[in-house]
């Protein structure tokens, strides 16, 4: 394990040459807002490491070779291994291929594992024993170095396997697409009017309560930011929901803080909720949807797509009343769509 800056110096000039990287991390995300990089693994043609970034002062020179133009990250499921490194480095990746999101457009399951790819196309069966391993804890004993290893062991071979299916099924671009949309600078950190959209229950909400909630989801979001603890332990979805619609109260002490931020901050606080009919569809609408359902499932079928990679079932509901915002609207996906109806 590299641990040294002097170690982490000559591993890195050791794959200067090195283009395509299979890179995994473990981080720690119990009890606050960021996680905590603490160790990161990386594969190439010729090597395997894993590089102690708790022990190492400066990371600029991995960023350096992470970020250059022709660094091409190959990643399982990447959205969170770039979110721990976005917030280190305040940079994305230049290219990416998602091994997860690419197993999904040749027919598997949509959130298919590691370990599944690892059996299926390495016929290697790899054991999750550490799951809930504390990666800040040192020395890191030698069956979890293995077990960290083996998350990038595999990663290029499959990454081969898989490029190689989408080229001949004529799916690389889709992957191209659907990996670019995860390199957008707004999901790592993501403003206050994309949080207050995704609050639980935020769109039965009655609307003279919008202005209030927006506010005390700025509020959470700020402290919780300002505390690293998780958005949850300062308020949950439910209470925001009830002080929004004064259903209970702020303490005195919170309520004074709450006042403090609201005249300290720059943030407009003009915000609408999600607009979606919450009521069950009509006869005519199930009708719709059933043969929607349908076509989609034909297309599917006829692609070798999982019918719920073109639009699930509750963004297709929303589809039927108007909302053309789904999935399905945008892209290869609307392409095929219209292509076929």
């Amino acid at each position: 394990m590299i641990q040294t800056q002097e170690q982490l110096l000559s591993y890195l000039d050791s794959i200067k040459g090195e283009n395509y990287l299979g890179i995994d991390t473990e981080f720690r995300r119990i009890d606050t807002y960021y996680p905590k990089l603490c160790l990161v693994q990386i594969s190439s043609a010729n090597s395997i490491e894993c590089i102690d970034v708790l022990s190492i002062p400066d990371l600029e020179p991995l960023f350096e070779k992470l970020y250059n133009k022709d660094t091409v990250w190959i990643v399982h499921s990447a959205r969170q291994d770039i979110e721990a490194f976005y917030l280190l480095s305040e940079r994305l990746p230049n290219t990416l291929f998602d091994t997860q999101i690419a197993a999904a457009l040749l027919n598997l399951p949509l959130q298919v594992s590691y370990q599944a790819l690892t059996e299926q196309f390495e016929g290697v069966f790899l054991e999750k024993a550490h799951t809930r391993f504390d990666w800040t804890k040192r020395p890191l004993p030698d069956d979890v170095m293995e077990y960290a290893l083996d998350d990038v062991r595999y990663l290029l071979p499959i990454y081969k396997k898989l490029k190689a299916k989408l080229k001949t099924t004529n799916k690389l671009d889709w992957l191209i697409e659907e990996t670019n949309a995860l390199l957008k600078y707004e999901l790592y950190d993501a403003p206050i009017d994309n949080i207050f959209q995704k609050i639980k229950g935020i769109s039965r909400l009655n609307e003279r309560y919008h202005t209030l909630a927006f506010q005390l989801c700025a509020w959470r979001e700020n402290t919780a930011r300002r505390k690293n603890k998780p958005r949850k332990w300062i308020m949950s979805d439910e209470k925001l929901l009830d002080y929004a619609c004064k259903k209970i109260f702020l303490s005195s002490k919170s309520q004074d803080k709450f006042n403090g931020f609201i005249t300290s901050t720059d943030i407009i606080f003009k915000q609408d909720a999600p607009t979606n009919n919450h009521k069950p569809l009509s006869n005519f609408e199930k009708d719709s949807k059933r043969q929607l359902q349908q076509s989609i499932n034909n297309i599917a079928k006829e692609y070798n797509l999982p019918p719920e990679l073109l639009i699930t079932s509750k963004s297709l509901s929303k589809y039927i009343r108007g909302d053309l915002n789904v999935s399905l609207c945008r892209g290869w996906r609307s392409k095929l769509f219209n292509k076929e109806n």
